[in-house]
């Protein structure tokens, strides 16, 4: 047996030991099921942050993404040196993205921060991020819309995403800046209600979701998806990524765990729309090739 034949072997066994309830999902269409184990999955959202390297050095890392079949992830970290240490580790496998945050500079305060334009300009320069986030609008100022559409117009220089952690409001409002700007909505938006997510996600017909924080809530209690998520998921099959927001240790210490219960309620979907959501959007929205093929590799 190959390396990666014992790592998918591996993969399989951790599923096991978790069920997986086979429910009916989008009419007569049958759901993955068991078979979701399978799936490569394209985490959405992972930070690695600087209190996290001792205690999870890089290959690490990469070992707990085989462990669970997450074949490539998105990354932003406080600071940005976490992300590229882990993308020089394993480009393959590492999608990066900036991160604002550095030195004194955290959610609360970024935008009001001096440096802050030629900061990311630097670091776009210097590194292939794929987007600029996940940053925090907490609280929607609107004196901040120079320091905005100017972000705005590095993204759309790169054709890469602006990934928004905030409610509903902050991305009405990034969108009335621009149009055509590409976003992230982290964790669906995190408090917003399911109907408040479906009405955005309708609104806008590029906006992007990562269910990050909000396996719990889709799964619901019973044989059913939640079934206001469930119309959620169904309606915007296209737009949707899994991930397990590693913003603190205790979320790596609990990465096996975090992915088996996004796997749990993927396995509640129709195999096309489960490999949607898993990898297959993360592929188009990302021009990569995600396969089981990338574990047990860098």
């Amino acid at each position: 047996m190959t390396n990666i034949s014992l790592r998918i072997a591996a993969v399989v066994l951790v599923a096991l030991a978790l069920p997986f309830t086979a429910a009916r999902s989008d009419g007569n269409h049958a759901p993955i099921g068991d078979a979701v184990r399978t799936l490569p999955i394209f985490d959405a959202h992972v930070h690695y942050k600087q209190p996290a390297w001792d205690r999870y050095p890089v290959a690490s890392i990469i070992e707990m993404m085989d462990r669970n079949g997450v074949a490539m992830g998105l990354v932003s970290s406080t600071p940005d040196e976490g992300t590229i240490m882990l993308w020089n580790y394993a480009p393959s496998r590492i999608v990066p993205e900036l991160r604002p945050y550095h030195g004194a500079v955290g959610s609360s305060n970024w935008t009001k921060a001096p440096d802050m334009e030629a900061y990311l300009a630097k670091r776009l320069e210097q590194y292939p991020h794929q987007g600029i986030g996940e940053f925090h609008i907490h609280s929607l100022d609107i004196n901040d819309a120079p320091l905005f559409r100017r972000v705005i117009a590095m993204a759309k220089s790169r054709d890469i995403f602006l990934h928004v952690h905030s409610g509903t409001e902050p991305v009405r409002w990034l969108y009335s800046l621009d149009p055509t700007v590409k976003i992230i909505w982290a964790h669906a938006g995190l408090g917003a209600s399911p109907r408040d997510v479906y009405a955005l996600m309708a609104e806008f017909p590029t906006l992007v979701a990562d269910t990050s924080l909000r396996e719990f809530e889709i799964l619901g209690s019973g044989d059913r998806l939640n079934p206001e998520w469930e119309k959620i998921i169904l309606a915007f099959q296209d737009r949707l990524m899994v991930g397990s927001d590693t913003w603190v240790n205790s979320q790596w210490d609990s990465y096996d765990s975090i992915i088996a219960s996004n796997r749990r309620w993927l396995a509640k979907l129709p195999r096309a729309v489960a490999e949607k959501i898993a990898y297959k959007n993360a592929e188009r929205l990302f021009g990569r090739t995600i396969s089981m093929e990338l574990i047990g590799k860098r």
